[in-house]
């Protein structure tokens, strides 16, 4: 039996503009996916998630599951690696829909799992194969945060940039709507505005642009509270774009008022998730906390560059 794990997303600045070559800041997470693949004798390879009651062969043809899992295991096999039937079975963390990269992270956990030894742009590229079953048009993002962790400075089409975490460890929160949301429908919903007031969507573009150079520097200077207030004036831009929503706003304002630093929606908007930025974990124990007394869900997370990379990695031995 092979195991492999991917962590789970937050984009710090950045989305939706970053389907448009924008760069985003994103960071992995503690809460993420992970995979057992073992051998079968003979039939077609099965995935099995639970949690989710899906059991699905490679070989169905009415499962978007099935569809990608024959795509991440067409693209294996395309790179003339020799691949026995599996039974590969997985556990997530994370809630589908909550922008939070979930299914990215069990496609890299899949892809990880199957063949622990593959080069990290070897994993991405079977993981994306197994993302635009999903969601059409995906930036990379997240298979690239779900299998290297830390802190990465991303722009599509161009190499991977480490972002050093200094100032020491930054800590989140995630609050959850409780709604899920479609990636594939909110990129496309973007697109239609885009193309509908080009000008709107080209200004906010530019401004996230900026908004992320900056957020780079403060990161590089150790600067939270700067980074922090770069996040609020993202959300600003994000919410010209029509995806944020009243529980969004709400959760990104109940965040503040109890000490955050900066607050956000994460991922494609329409629900799904907020990230903020806290100072210390006993403000982030008392954001989580005011989140829950209004009647959302959340949890702590922090980050550290290099020991997430050790975690995955000291993970996927076999």
């Amino acid at each position: 039996m092979k195991v492999g794990r991917a962590c789970g997303k937050v984009i710090l600045l950045g989305e939706h503009a970053v389907v448009y070559g924008v760069p985003a800041i994103a960071v992995g997470i503690d809460r993420g996916a992970r995979a057992r693949a073992t051998p079968m004798t003979a039939g077609p390879s099965r995935l099995h998630i639970r949690g989710w009651n899906i059991d699905v062969s490679e070989q169905e043809s009415g499962s978007d599951l099935a569809r990608g899992f024959r795509a991440l295991l067409d693209t294996v096999r395309a790179s003339a690696l020799a691949l026995s039937p599996m039974a590969v079975d997985v556990e997530a963390d994370l809630p589908p829909g909550a922008g939070l990269g979930c299914s990215a992270a069990v496609g890299v956990a899949i892809a990880r799992a199957i063949d622990p030894q593959a080069p990290e742009a070897a994993l991405q590229e079977r993981a994306m194969a197994w993302e635009r079953v999903f969601h059409g048009n995906p930036s990379g993002v997240d298979t690239a945060v779900a299998a290297r962790g830390g802190c990465i400075f991303f722009r599509r089409g161009a190499s991977i940039e480490p972002v050093p975490i200094l100032g020491g460890t930054l800590h989140l929160c995630i609050g959850h709507t409780g709604t899920a949301s479609s990636t594939r429908s909110m990129v496309e919903g973007v697109a239609q505005l885009r193309s509908r007031n080009p000008e709107l969507v080209e200004k906010s573009f530019q401004a996230v642009r900026s908004l992320v150079q900056s957020a780079r520097v403060a990161m590089l200077a150790g600067d939270r509270f700067s980074l922090g207030r770069l996040m609020d004036l993202n959300q600003t831009a994000l919410s010209s774009l029509v995806i944020s929503t009243p529980d969004i706003d709400r959760l990104c304002a109940v965040a503040r008022s109890t000490g955050a630093l900066g607050a956000k929606l994460t991922g494609a908007g329409g629900g799904g998730s907020v990230v903020a930025l806290v100072p210390s974990p006993a403000v982030a124990h008392a954001v989580v906390a005011a989140w829950k007394s209004d009647g959302f869900d959340g949890f702590a997370t922090s980050v550290e560059q290099e020991a997430r990379a050790r975690m995955l990695e000291s993970e996927t031995a076999p």
